[in-house]
């Protein structure tokens, strides 16, 4: 897909905000013939590079690449062997929260996707990030949601939202895309009830595979959260080729610095609007 923007120029992703979009080539002996094509039209886009998030096969033997975690969960088994399966901590987590009284309901409305939105704001200031803007989760509910390719688990405590995800679905499989909760409230570990909500409804309604989206390397506790879930692991190369057919790195995304600092404090209204700025221009 392209991208354009004044400030960050036109760039072929595949795809925009997706952790892992593989190139679909049946035929091993195609590869090189679907990535000249791709690199001659390109060029004919006139495009700074093509970004690819996936798929090993596409790559150059000389060319370098940025390296992401990815965790999967194999749903063809009964519910009840699942949760044997995760490691004793999650399933502490989940009998906390069930004892604490939290209650995780899947909806599909536009009230859930706006509590979940709240939460995520919130959550995006916790880690020095400015949040998507609004009508990116509006696009999502509008076109993903309410077809029904996807739902939104939501925790309360009361009437009180404080935790979401967000999950996606096509065919046999699923993502697990978003999540977000309310700081206050963790000792109540209602994240872990809403993936486990989630991960029974899928694997109830013929889900056979749900991806856990990418983890940085360098993020050890959210990849060891993810792996005690009973994930297979995989790693995610991402790379970019230029008009010229010479294969990249992507730049690495700095995790720290002034910005984080900046976003962890600025007042939620101004986070909110430095997002709906900044996203406009990127992938």
């Amino acid at each position: 897909m392209e991208v354009r923007s004044p400030f960050t120029g036109r760039r072929g992703v595949c795809l925009p905000f997706s952790d892992t979009c593989e190139p679909l080539i049946f035929d091993p002996e195609a590869v090189e013939l679907v990535r000249d094509r791709v690199v001659r039209f390109a060029r004919e886009r006139r495009w700074k590079h093509l970004e690819i998030r996936g798929g090993k096969s596409f790559q150059s033997t000389s060319g370098s690449a940025t390296k992401f975690y990815g965790h999967t969960l194999d749903l063809r088994r009964h519910v009840e062997e699942l949760h044997e399966r995760f490691d004793s901590p999650v399933r502490r987590a989940i009998r906390k929260a069930e004892r604490s009284n939290i209650s995780a309901l899947v909806v599909r409305n536009r009230q859930g996707m706006d509590d979940f939105y709240r939460l995520h704001v919130q959550t995006r200031r916790r880690h020095g990030l400015p949040p998507q803007p609004a009508s990116f989760f509006l696009n999502i509910y509008e076109h993903i949601i309410k077809p029904g390719l996807g739902f939104i688990v939501l925790a309360q405590r009361g009437s009180r939202p404080i935790a979401a995800a967000v999950f996606f679905r096509f065919g046999k499989n699923a993502i697990y895309k978003y999540g977000a909760s309310d700081k206050r409230f963790q000792e109540f570990r209602a994240n872990n009830l809403v993936m486990w909500q989630g991960i029974q409804l899928l694997a109830r309604t013929g889900i056979e595979k749900l991806h856990f989206g990418r983890t940085d390397c360098e993020n050890d506790g959210l990849r060891r959260f993810k792996l005690s879930w009973d994930t297979q692991e995989e790693t995610i190369d991402y790379f970019r080729v230029d008009p010229s057919g010479r294969q990249c790195s992507p730049p690495i995304r700095r995790k720290g610095g002034l910005h984080k600092r900046i976003f962890g404090r600025l007042p939620l209204v101004f986070n909110r609007l430095a997002g709906s700025i900044l996203y406009p221009h990127l992938d």
